[in-house]
């Protein structure tokens, strides 16, 4: 995304907690900063893109916040609970800025294509004052509503994801356990009608163990589908389609796959949790 901007026109500062993943930014003529309060001094816009809330606490909240001018516009693509997103509006106006959130869904190809789907929520003015950097990173922006609405449906299409990833690795262990190529029923699955774009898209990661780099991280997966049910919980329903697939990613994660892409859960489908069977 922070290529994508710096293609169209805008100069950018940029941050990561991980200097070596600015590298590629900064090559493409983005400036490095040394600290977040660093990347932010001055800026009208601030693009967020952080792994989790307790991150966006440490990074924006600690540090960046304080260095932010009035009135800047602080678009928020990090995936977080609908009702930390509306906390961070709130403290955020209070700060004197304006926070417009903006979950992104997309793989990483799609980022650097530009082609990602940007789901925003928050005071419509701000989302307006947005778009010409909005739509540099997507093909398409959606308003949603207020504050926690595109978070919401953020989770509502993580679930999906995480739910049909768990279901496709499970057929094809069933398939694999009862004498079917590995790599036949992997193919089936991507090709015929059955096969969702998501599902193409990590089959041949799966048939070729290509888990590294991911293109979502399996713990980030185990993450949104804990904030999913939880919601599930505040608004008195029920998810155990969802239960039962974060009970599989979970299980990834604890064996060591976290920072491996989702499709890793072909590598756990079928096996029993430890203590049980």
């Amino acid at each position: 995304m922070a290529i994508r901007l710096v293609e169209a026109g805008h100069s950018v500062r940029v941050y990561n907690r991980t200097a070596e993943k600015a590298a590629p930014v900064v090559a493409a003529g983005a400036h490095a900063a040394e600290s977040p309060g660093d990347a932010v001094d001055g800026a009208t816009a601030v693009f967020v893109s952080l792994a989790d809330e307790p991150a966006v606490e440490k990074v924006l909240f600690a540090d960046a916040v304080h260095r932010l001018a009035p009135g800047t516009l602080v678009i928020d693509t990090s995936t977080v609970s609908p009702d930390f997103a509306r906390r961070a509006a709130r403290r955020l106006a209070a700060s004197g800025a304006r926070r417009v959130e903006a979950c992104v869904f997309g793989n990483p190809a799609q980022a650097r294509s530009g082609e990602l789907r940007v789901l925003t929520a928050g005071d419509p003015a701000d989302v307006d004052a947005a778009r010409d950097l909005l739509e540099a990173v997507g093909r398409e922006v959606r308003h949603y509503g207020p504050p926690g609405a595109a978070a919401t449906m953020k989770l509502v299409l993580n679930m999906l994801i995480g739910a049909e990833i768990a279901a496709m690795a499970e057929a094809v262990e069933l398939g694999r356990c009862a004498g079917l190529d590995r790599d036949a029923v992997l193919e089936c699955v991507a090709s015929t009608g059955i096969g969702s774009a998501v599902m193409s898209f990590r089959a041949p990661i799966m048939r070729e163990r290509r888990y590294e780099p991911p293109a979502f991280r399996t713990r980030l997966m185990a993450k949104d589908l804990r904030y999913a049910v939880e919601l599930a919980e505040e608004v008195g329903t029920e998810l155990p389609l969802a239960e039962c697939a974060l009970d599989l990613v979970q299980r990834a994660v604890d064996c060591g796959d976290g920072d491996r892409d989702l499709a890793v859960l072909a590598e756990h489908a079928g096996r029993h949790p430890a203590g049980v069977g």
